[in-house]
């Protein structure tokens, strides 16, 4: 893939990482490799004995994996101010599909407050790719999920999402900046109601309304006091 290493060397730190960073960097490589493997045209030959390369590569990395036992880990901060801060949600939620910077299957979306709107924005690779040339609407979705719901924290009314209606209006285009943006319109008693629409050039391409069911102060805290005894995600 043309360009790679000049990629990985702008990525390079001038000095040693901590776990987070070190881990984002890792989710970056790995984002390329599947920006590879979508893009390649290599001979089967060619692929075959690459794929040996990454499995040897996958199996380094696997044995440094906890005991999972019963499931997968949840791996939030234990650190209840940052579910009350929007900007901070990638830091809450480091492995997000989403915004997650440590996850490589995120675009990721870069997260900005303009009270009271959330903002969004990234530029969708190959991999979210549904219709030919066009963002898969389950990507969009999720997306929206993710900025209704920082719209909602900036309003003092974050909690899970009861119902999330999208209304496709014009194809969102794969590799193009994208800009989405979220508000609360009003709440009625515990539930909150938010619109949001998405922005690629002069067009807005997607509407998204969704219900979501606040949670108290308490409730985020004692969420997080269960957080607190799962595996961080820097151990």
């Amino acid at each position: 893939m043309e360009g790679v290493d000049s990629v990985m060397d702008e990525r390079q730190p001038s000095k040693p990482l901590g776990a987070a960073e070190s881990r984002e960097l890792l989710a970056d490589a790995v984002r390329l490799l599947i920006a590879a493997t979508i893009g390649t045209e290599a001979e089967p030959e060619v692929l075959a004995d690459l794929a040996v390369q990454v499995a040897g590569v996958t199996g380094h990395l696997a044995a440094y994996a906890p005991n999972r036992g019963d499931g997968p880990t949840a791996r939030y901060s234990d650190n209840p101010d940052l579910a009350r801060d929007a900007s901070a949600l990638a830091s809450r939620m480091p492995y997000d599909m989403i915004i997650g910077r440590a996850n490589p299957i995120s675009p990721p979306i870069t997260i900005e407050i303009d009270p009271p709107r959330a903002i969004g924005r990234t530029s969708f690779p190959e991999a979210f790719q549904g219709a030919p040339g066009c963002v898969h609407g389950a990507a969009l979705a999720g997306a929206f999920d993710i900025v209704l719901t920082a719209a909602n924290i900036i309003a003092g009314a974050a909690g899970p999402t009861v119902s999330l209606n999208i209304t496709f209006k014009e194809p969102t285009l794969i590799g193009l900046p994208t800009m989405f943006e979220a508000w609360v319109v009003r709440t009625e008693g515990r539930r909150t109601y938010s619109r949001g629409r998405l922005i690629q050039g002069d067009a807005t391409t997607v509407e998204a309304e969704g219900v979501f069911l606040a949670v108290g102060r308490s409730a985020v805290e004692a969420m997080h006091r269960r957080n607190a005894q799962l595996p961080s995600p820097d151990a």
